[in-house]
């Protein structure tokens, strides 16, 4: 089963974003902390994709697939803002965020601990970000 929702790049839109995923893993039975955890992943995704590489520009768009089988949920969200080098990205020590204070920058250090797979891609003027969730 697919379903897919297409929002514009505002924060405003997060909140869609969150009831859109909450809705598909009520439908498919997912446990409600486990479900919790999983929209705190893609709503992280979606405001980093918003915020950072498009700017909160209502005039680009987010695109959110969500496929299923009996074994994993798989989330695709599309977008032509500036990609991601997920490559580079060197997650932080929890030594250095506790020393530093930080604020920030600990969105994918937590997506990577709540998905089962995280990976970065760039198809047809496309960038997407594609989450599996073992079931």
């Amino acid at each position: 089963m697919t379903n897919r929702i297409t929002i514009s790049c505002s924060k405003d839109n997060l909140p869609k974003i969150r009831k859109f995923v909450g809705s598909v893993l009520n439908e498919n039975k997912v446990a409600e902390v486990e479900a919790h955890k999983i929209i705190l992943a893609v709503d992280e995704v979606c405001a980093n994709l918003i915020i950072h590489a498009n700017e909160c520009n209502p005039s680009h768009n987010l695109d959110l697939t969500i496929k299923n089988d009996s074994k994993n949920i798989v989330f695709k969200i599309k977008d032509k803002g500036m990609a991601f080098d997920f490559t580079k990205y060197k997650e932080p020590s929890m030594d250095e965020i506790v020393s530093t204070r930080r604020k920030g920058g600990l969105g994918l250090m937590l997506v990577r601990r709540i998905m089962d797979k995280i990976e970065f891609t760039t198809e047809k003027n496309y960038n997407i970000c594609t989450l599996i969730k073992k079931l």
